[in-house]
């Protein structure tokens, strides 16, 4: 199945809903970087939810979020765009930690205590940015506490990955729930219990259900506005052009050591690991002309 989100208002709009799967794209962020377990739920976690908080930009608008913990994970960094598109990696791939005392993966302790920031690109002079302390490590709970007070919009976010013994991933999905003005206390405590009683996201992803599904599952008995689903994937803006230009930039005479020294130049995208080799002669084309 196609890896896809939903978009949806409940209890006449008085909350809007997001629900995603992203197994496929979570598989292909960790081909890419060859992460281990531990390092795979905490950048599939943090992909997925960019992913529906993109969806809440238009047009050309962006948003890159930064983890930075001082946990053996290190920094993560995702981007994401209106589109569902979505990069990222984390700066030690290769972590893997023994399970928690309730037998999961222990994201926690590889992202241990730090910040998130968001910045969000909306086409204007100034970027939006916010940054919040980490609250739990487990990222959710972060995600959570980021839009209750850098935006000030009360949410409820929740992402799992599912692990597969050989390390791809298995499942992988997330909500977000967002109150609007009008919601009354009958309605967040209707919430809350439902969210607290809510089955693991990535064992209803694995055992077959689909966003809107989850939704169902999430609001029973209520009425569902879908209004929108739209695809969501891995997708880098890295190319060989991109590289080019940014060595042009370097200046003529670092692009004349690459040519003495290197005989060429080589380049590796952190996103999605795509190696870009630059010839020797593509090298001398971009030294001005005399």
């Amino acid at each position: 199945m196609v890896d896809y989100l939903v978009k949806a208002t409940v209890f006449d709009g008085k909350v809007r809903a997001y629900a995603a799967q992203t197994t496929h794209l979570v598989e292909e962020a960790r081909r890419r970087q060859d992460t281990w377990a531990t390092a795979s739920a905490a950048l599939g976690r943090t992909l997925t939810i960019t992913a529906m908080m993109g969806s809440m930009l238009k047009g050309e608008d962006t948003i890159t979020v930064k983890i930075e913990g001082d946990g053996p994970l290190g920094a993560i960094i995702v981007d994401g765009n209106a589109d569902g598109e979505v990069r990222g990696y984390v700066m030690q791939p290769h972590t893997d930690l023994p399970s928690n005392e309730d037998e999961k993966l222990d994201v926690k302790r590889a992202v241990g205590e730090g910040t998130l920031s968001i910045v969000k690109d909306l086409g204007l002079k100034d970027y939006f940015t916010g940054q919040v302390p980490l609250v739990s490590g487990e990222l959710s709970e972060d995600f959570t506490y980021y839009f209750a007070n850098s935006e000030q919009i009360p949410s409820a976010v929740g992402a799992g990955v599912l692990i597969n013994p050989d390390h791809t991933v298995l499942a992988a999905g997330g909500f977000i729930i967002q109150l609007m003005p009008g919601a009354d206390d009958e309605i967040i405590s209707q919430l809350e219990q439902a969210i607290e009683e809510f089955p693991a996201i990535s064992t209803l992803i694995e055992s077959g259900h689909t966003p809107e599904q989850m939704l169902e599952k999430l609001f029973e008995g209520e009425e569902i506005n879908f209004l929108e689903s739209m695809p969501v994937r891995f997708q880098c803006k890295c190319s060989k052009e991109r590289i080019v230009q940014a060595i042009k930039g370097l200046g003529e005479a670092e692009i004349i050591s690459m040519i003495e020294e290197d005989h060429g130049a080589e380049a590796t995208c952190h996103f999605c690991n795509e190696v870009y080799k630059v010839s020797e002669e593509e090298l001398v084309g971009l030294l001005p002309k005399k």
